[in-house]
């Protein structure tokens, strides 16, 4: 978030954050209304190790008009991008890897998009597609129009080649646009509609709860034999990894759940073995718990994990191993033998996923020390405070 709101005032928009209050007011400049999309037509984008932003951003500024550069950490440089900038390329953008090997740094030189179809893989990542979904309404607020013909075409097809990975992300951002008053689609399986017009846009939006967060809380109450409550946050949520409490209850647990949040009782756990490609951030918490089960437990179908902070795979075995566990790695995914464990340093790859979820298996087994605790401030900057209050 921090990452993101420095990008945008590079970018020439106004935002002002207030997080004692939790509220974040972005505002478009006076004076450059008809400026295009974006209010800078230069801008040098930092984005650390945010693939979130690198991928939304990338996706914003190619439907202005203007030269943009985005660059981030180390391992930022070596997570691939190359599918968004193969798309950019169909609708006229001039999008390349300043180094030519698919990843950041980026550059992009544009003049607006140039066609009203696309077509983008999706087995890397979700946010290529969802990316292209947000800037296809903004295409229309800048040269799109002029350059294709005019306001009477307004639409966009965006076609996805292969199979489409956390497809839950993309009805989430699917549904985020209609909350936003725009007119979006599934027009098949494999093709997403958006019309680049809307009425107006609600002036305050209130965002859910963090359900990849909530996971470790859950899983708390399952390693521990304990209760965790998660508020905020039910079956209507947008967010897929809610269901994450499905995996849990398969498991053994007993959840309850009501307009008002999410209950897990931790029971006796087995072993399970589960497709994890539209919950994929929760495999490393899920991870952890396998250790405290009876019977194997089998991920399947995550192997664009092993593109995340970390390569997340292998990262999770290396680390499981170490505390005693039994762990096969797969290309696509891991089995969890569980075995005795013993405390010990364990690393997290400065990867907040890690830290937050090999926490799990210190509230059972002493002896377990976080390397580098302080990376959970990527997403959760008060995560051990609030996983200090777990004990009551």
């Amino acid at each position: 978030t921090e990452v993101m709101i420095d990008s945008l005032r590079r970018l020439g928009f106004l935002v002002e954050e207030n997080w004692s209050a939790n509220t974040i007011v972005v505002r478009w400049p006076d004076g450059l209304q008809n400026r295009g999309v974006v209010p800078a037509d230069s801008a040098d984008l930092w984005v650390a190790n945010s693939g979130t932003t690198v991928r939304f951003l990338t996706a914003l500024v190619s439907v202005s008009q203007g030269e943009y550069r985005l660059d981030g950490v180390p391992r930022m440089r070596e997570r691939p991008i190359r599918d968004l900038l193969d798309a950019l390329k169909q609708v006229g953008v001039d999008a390349t890897s300043e180094v030519g090997d698919g990843c950041p740094p980026v550059v992009v030189r544009s003049t607006g998009w140039k066609s009203n179809e696309v077509r983008v893989r999706g087995d890397v990542s979700s946010q290529f597609l969802s990316g292209l979904m947000m800037a296809s309404v903004a295409a229309w607020r800048g040269v799109f129009p002029h350059s294709v013909g005019g306001p009477d075409i307004c639409e966009m097809r965006i076609r996805i080649d292969g199979p489409l990975v956390s497809k839950p992300y993309i009805d989430m951002t699917m549904e985020m646009m209609e909350d936003w008053n725009i007119e979006c689609e599934w027009e098949s399986e494999s093709t997403i509609r958006v019309l680049g017009h809307w009425e107006g846009t609600p002036r305050y939006y209130a965002i859910e709860p963090d359900a990849s967060a909530a996971s470790y809380f859950w899983a708390a109450a399952a390693v521990t034999g304990g209760r965790v409550t998660v508020s905020g946050l039910n079956r209507k949520s947008l967010q897929g990894d809610v269901r994450f409490v499905d995996v849990l209850q398969q498991m053994g647990c007993r959840v309850e759940e009501c307009d008002a949040g999410i209950t897990v009782h931790g029971k006796p756990l087995r072993g399970v073995d589960v497709d994890m490609n539209d919950i994929s951030d929760t495999v490393m918490t899920l991870g952890a718990v396998a250790c405290f089960a009876e019977g194997p437990t089998t991920i399947r179908n995550v192997a664009h994990i092993r593109h995340k902070e970390t390569d997340r795979i292998a990262a999770l075995a290396t680390e499981l191993r170490k505390l005693g566990a039994e762990v096969e790695e797969r290309e696509d995914g891991l089995t969890i033998a569980p075995r005795p464990l013993t405390g010990c340093p364990v690393d997290t790859y400065n990867d907040h996923r890690m830290a937050m979820s090999l926490a799990l298996v210190g509230l059972k087994i002493p002896g377990v020390v976080i390397r580098n605790p302080g990376c959970v401030a990527k997403t959760y900057p008060g995560f051990w405070q609030d996983w200090e209050s777990l004990r009551g």
